[in-house]
């Protein structure tokens, strides 16, 4: 041992405790805060800000823990450590020095934790789950006193759409019984992190702090132990993440690591993307284009990160892990998932599935195109390529479903939408895993997208319910909330009625609700818990028949069960011809109806005007 190291000990002996991840002055931040032993990857870098650290060295000791080195960039106030963790490591707390030659400059002790309990092997959701999603500032208020929280930039104002309206992690476990009784066996809540923006600061897309949730929805600890009360009522948690982009409230935009941390900066003005999701796909695109696509911001208010820059890939890939381990997630939902940069994807898409080779992850691709999301889906076992992941956001179905819904009925449209929108699954590596949805925070209402049309939302209900794929269902669908057609987020994004102290309608009790929305919840509650109790929804075949006369029917069948689905949408009862369907219902003689309970013989079946079957056949 030299004269110095010797002398490192001597005095790390003797330093003060510091509360574990917090670093001792002049240190500003620590990230990751902590880490764990045990995990499948061993190198660990870890950012340290504060001022002038550039300039100094790191020291530790810890059996397990070797130091490979450090980084600086341009910025002398960021200093990054790069350790290897081996798997002979224990947990514990490492000691780490930053010494000015021979001097103790700053000091902090770095916890390594226990991974909890089969950690490596979470299963991610699947078409087993129905998720429900919640924007949650507009659910429910559980804890009024972190409505305001001095120091942040946006106090409360729920007489403003766009403002915010205090919503908050207490909300959201305070109704996990009432999730849960309507059937749901996943919750994606819209982000959750620190959003200290000007305005619109609910909205959660646009970060100011990476590794903390924002005060108004509660503490880091309390979404861990969110999670932890979720998971007891069998409901997994997914979280929303943000990997193209930060708020331009973020830290970093007050002192920024690097030159290169950012793209889309010139010098008189902001580049914006152009949106251009074809851009990665096409044989023919320009560089000019492609670059604008991937480099410029998605709006003038959200910086856009430059995924090249490799201390930028280590950040999201590591931050992305904390999370999972943290909190105790069974899925990640990623926003804007086209828009970074396309080998940064596939290393934190590889990266995820080497820690988790069973978790899942939901990428959005916004458009109609069935080819563009199958571009970003893998097969079910295969390896991760190109940034693919096991699921997508099916947005042609989406549209299909709601505008075939909505729209007259002839050759190509109405029915015929839907009939044609789900033969395009020909296309996907694997459509049942693929996230259907009739709404979300981004959509108009879908009881106002459907002319607040009852039987036109039954069978859209109907049909989320018992199609091919991982349903999502919007916060307060199931009780009718409503919407202008034209996208308005705060009003799509209202009150959940209930939620607040002094609300004269309360959807989770029923207190106050009409007999339309009973309904309506009631139908919701009756067929998601069928759903969650039915395997031959989560795995079995799909065949369905063109529409004919108004009607739509589909079969959902294995070796055990068949279901049948069968929508009519004209004003009159139909008699559904049962001998079309022979190749499913031969032998089968009666139909039992999900919802009333009431049971039919298959010699004749009469649809109502204007209202969905779900029926099991014996």
């Amino acid at each position: 041992m030299t004269k110095a190291l010797s002398g490192l000990a001597v005095a790390l002996l003797c330093l003060p405790q510091v509360s574990i991840g917090r670093p001792a002055d002049p240190l500003e931040r620590v990230e990751p805060p902590f880490w764990w032993a045990g995990m499948h990857e061993p190198q660990l870098q870890l950012l340290l800000y504060g001022e002038n650290l550039a300039g100094l060295k790191p020291s530790l000791s810890y059996p397990g823990v070797t130091l490979l080195g450090s980084e600086t960039l341009g910025n002398p106030n960021y200093l990054f450590i790069n350790l290897s963790i081996s798997a002979q490591a224990a947990p514990g707390t490492v000691d780490i020095a930053l010494l000015d030659g021979e001097r103790i400059a700053a000091s902090f002790a770095y916890s390594l934790r226990e991974r909890g309990p089969g950690s490596a092997g979470r299963r991610g959701f699947d078409s087993r789950d129905a998720i429900y999603l919640i924007t949650p500032d507009r659910f429910a208020n559980g804890n009024p006193d972190n409505d305001t929280v001095p120091g942040m930039q946006e106090a409360p104002n729920r007489q403003a759409p766009g403002g915010r309206h205090g919503g908050d992690i207490a909300g959201m476990q305070r109704h996990l019984d009432y999730i849960a009784d309507l059937g749901f066996t996943a919750l994606w809540p819209n982000p959750l992190v620190e959003n200290d923006q000007r305005e619109y600061s609910y909205h959660g897309y646009s970060a100011t702090d990476y590794y903390r949730i924002d005060p108004r929805f509660g503490t880091n600890e309390d979404f861990r132990r969110f999670v932890a009360a979720a998971n007891a009522k069998g409901i997994g948690v997914i979280q929303d993440m943000v990997l193209n982009h930060i708020g331009d409230g973020h830290w970093w935009m007050d002192d920024l690591p690097d030159q290169n941390w950012l793209n889309g900066t010139g010098a008189d003005e902001i580049t914006i993307t152009n949106h251009a999701l074809i851009a990665l796909a096409d044989p023919y695109v320009s560089e000019t284009d492609k670059s604008q696509f991937l480099r410029g911001w998605f709006v003038d208010s959200m910086p856009d990160l430059n995924q090249r820059h490799p201390l930028v890939t280590n950040y999201l890939i590591q931050n992305t892990i904390w999370w999972i381990e943290f909190a105790g997630l069974s899925g990640i939902r990623a926003d804007t998932y086209t828009y970074p940069d396309p080998d940064f994807l596939q290393s934190w898409a590889e990266r995820v599935h080497r820690e988790y080779p069973n978790f899942n992850i939901v990428g959005e691709e916004w458009t109609r195109s069935a080819p563009l999301i199958a571009r970003w889906q893998r097969k079910e076992n295969g390896e991760v390529t190109g940034g693919r992941v096991k699921s997508m956001m099916d947005f042609p179905l989406h549209y299909a479903l709601r505008e075939g819904l909505a729209q007259d009925d002839n050759w190509n449209s109405g029915l015929t939408s839907l009939y044609q929108g789900l033969a395009h699954d020909f296309v996907y590596p694997n459509p049942q895993r693929l996230v259907i949805f009739g709404g979300n925070h981004d959509t108009s209402r879908l009881f106002s997208q459907l002319d607040d049309d009852p039987g036109l939302y039954r069978m859209a209900i109907a049909y989320l319910a018992t199609m091919r794929g991982i349903p999502q269902f919007f916060y307060g669908d199931e009780v009718l909330m409503e919407s202008p057609k034209h996208r308005d987020d705060g009003v799509v994004r209202g009150d959940f009625p209930g939620g607040w102290k002094g609300d004269a309608v309360n959807a989770f009790t029923g207190k106050g609700l009409s007999d339309k929305r009973k309904q309506a919840q009631d139908f919701v509650r009756t067929l998601f818990r069928w759903r969650r109790d039915n395997p031959v929804i989560h795995r079995g075949r799909l065949m369905q028949f063109a529409p004919h006369d108004n009607t739509y029917v589909y079969f959902r069948y294995d070796d055990e069960k068949i279901v049948m689905v069968a929508m009519n949408k004209g004003s009159e009862p139909a008699t559904v011809d049962i001998d079309r369907f022979s190749e499913v219902l031969a032998g089968k003689k009666r139909a039992r109806d999900i919802v009333s309970g009431n049971i039919y013989p298959l010699s004749r079946l009469e649809l109502p005007a204007r209202d969905v079957l779900v029926a099991e056949i014996y």
